[in-house]
């Protein structure tokens, strides 16, 4: 925009206060967002003998400015939706689960391949939480595994594997608000502080492989409610897959290895650079063009084969499109509010300021992001607008020396906090979209998920401060997987001794 810094003094913390109050009393992250980015303006304005008409001038520039500099995001993204909805459309889902059907005998392997299909699909969350769903649903129905455990599986992988997947929405959502750290390379290096990610995908798999459950969900799988007209291996509808397995993964194993070659094309590798430096030179540019050629290949498998035609292909694309809108609008106004804290009001000055002259351990700030970050998220219901929020002012607060060890723990606090707060609010649209891939009640899912969630999150907490104080990955990894299973081993021992719920408790909401 070419206008000058200012220090705003106190004045500069209003944009993301009042970001983050709005959304906390609204429920609502888009206009919270905007009104935070308008206050911004307001504040540079006003300090600088502006009008209010050009605050107002101000915030679309800084969006239209923030589109720009990410142009290969946005792109990415798109494509990335386009591609997610013409590979479920082609039928490829409703095929491997025919397949799985045939090969699936046990409790215990339909749900150790449900969580492992869930670490697989891992480029878009809500993508994986459909697509999984449709697979797994009429399997899991056949060997009596509820349907709130389903929907728990589902939920436990998709948020937690993206966020940790270097190719994935996520990741590149991440890497574009850390850009001043390091970008992708920075995400790449919270992915072992990244504790509630990690801990939720060990928790899935230790339950699935042992059979225990607490708390409501081992009501629920007491007595499973399966409804009788549940189907095996169908489409929506009770239609047939017209698909085969190969048009499920062929596009997807395009997309990974092409966006790995295309990271290294754009970044010079070819030309003499080094592996390490071309994937990190434009990752963004890389992926793009990973997903255009998935986009290509399924263009070519699906149409001489008649699974859809021109026209069907291409109103995947704009459909797919369509449900990136939410998303990039999360972006774009979190790029606009980080550009006015960083760019224009110095919010990061002040706030670096007030915490190297305070009273707050350096040390705390990794278990206090984490908490801040769970709660913003669980009350907005989503990860995307509140990691939108905090990372900006989360690199800001460790900008200078006394916070720069703890820098990448702290991100990876602020990203596991989110996930936590996404993953069980009633209100955020991967729940939503976990609870709809296993046809599961709303509540239901929520109601008991929730404990699950909830410990790991107490057992992330107490590994925040041992990150603080550390600072490293591995003893903090080691730590908290040592705590969890002290803990895991204290409800065993208490349910031996009979301290458990009782088959007399009051059902859950809507059972039947």
């Amino acid at each position: 925009m070419g206008l000058e810094m200012i220090d705003a003094g106190w004045l500069s913390i209003l944009p993301p206060v009042v970001a983050i109050t709005l959304a906390l009393l609204t429920k609502e992250v888009y206009s919270s967002l905007f009104l935070g980015i308008f206050t911004g303006m307001c504040v540079y304005c006003f300090s600088t003998g502006g009008s209010l008409l050009q605050a107002v001038t101000y915030v679309f520039d800084m969006m239209a400015g923030k589109i720009g500099d990410n142009g290969y995001m946005i792109i990415f993204l798109v494509l990335l939706g386009s591609l997610v909805t013409i590979v479920t459309r082609s039928g490829g889902t409703g095929a491997y689960g025919q397949w799985a059907i045939r090969r699936i005998k046990t409790r215990r392997s339909a749900k150790l391949t449900t969580a492992l299909l869930g670490l697989l699909i891992f480029l878009d969350d809500g993508f994986n939480c459909l697509t999984v769903g449709t697979v797994m649903r009429p399997i899991t129905d056949k060997h009596k595994i509820s349907r709130e455990k389903l929907s728990y599986l589902l939920d436990a992988t998709a948020a937690p594997i993206c966020i940790i997947a270097p190719i994935s929405s996520w990741a590149v959502a991440v890497a574009s608000e850390v850009e001043e750290a390091g970008g992708l390379g920075a995400f790449v290096q919270t992915i072992p502080f990244n504790l509630y990610a990690l801990l939720t995908i060990a928790m899935v798999f230790l339950l699935s492989a042992t059979g225990f459950d607490f708390g409501p969900m081992k009501r629920a799988e007491t007595n499973p409610q399966i409804p009788e007209e549940s189907t095996e291996g169908t489409l929506e509808g009770g239609a047939q897959p017209r698909g085969t397995v190969l048009d499920l993964v062929l596009p997807l194993v395009t997309l990974i290895v092409t966006a790995i070659l295309g990271m290294a094309y754009v970044g010079g590798f070819f030309q003499g650079a080094s592996f390490s430096e071309a994937i990190g030179e434009n990752p963004v540019a890389g992926l793009t063009l990973g997903t255009f050629a998935g986009l290509l290949v399924a263009l070519i498998m699906y149409l001489p084969r008649r699974l859809m035609t021109m026209k069907e292909f291409m109103t995947g694309i704009i459909d797919g499109i369509k449900t990136m809108i939410p998303a990039l609008t999360i972006l774009i106004l979190a790029w606009a509010l980080g550009g006015v804290c960083r760019e224009m009001i110095g919010t990061g000055n002040f706030v670096s300021g007030i915490v190297s002259s305070g009273h707050i351990s350096m040390r705390l700030i990794p278990a206090i992001v984490f908490a801040v970050a769970a709660f913003l998220s669980f009350s907005m219901g989503t990860a995307w607008g509140t990691f939108g929020i905090l990372l900006p002012i989360v690199s800001m607060i460790c900008a200078g020396p006394n916070g720069a060890e703890v820098l990448i723990p702290s991100l990876g606090a602020t990203l596991a906090g989110s996930v936590y707060g996404d993953h069980c609010s009633p209100i955020s649209d991967t729940t939503i979209l976990a609870s709809t891939g296993a046809q599961c009640d709303h509540l239901r899912h929520v109601e008991t998920q929730l404990p699950y969630a909830t410990l790991v999150a107490g057992v992330c907490f107490l590994g925040y401060i041992v990150a603080g104080f550390t600072r490293s990955a591995a003893i903090t990894i080691i730590a908290s997987l040592a705590i969890l299973g002290l803990v895991f081993a204290g409800i065993a021992l208490l349910q031996k001794r009979g301290v458990k719920p009782s088959g007399k408790e009051s059902p859950l909401p809507g059972s039947r």
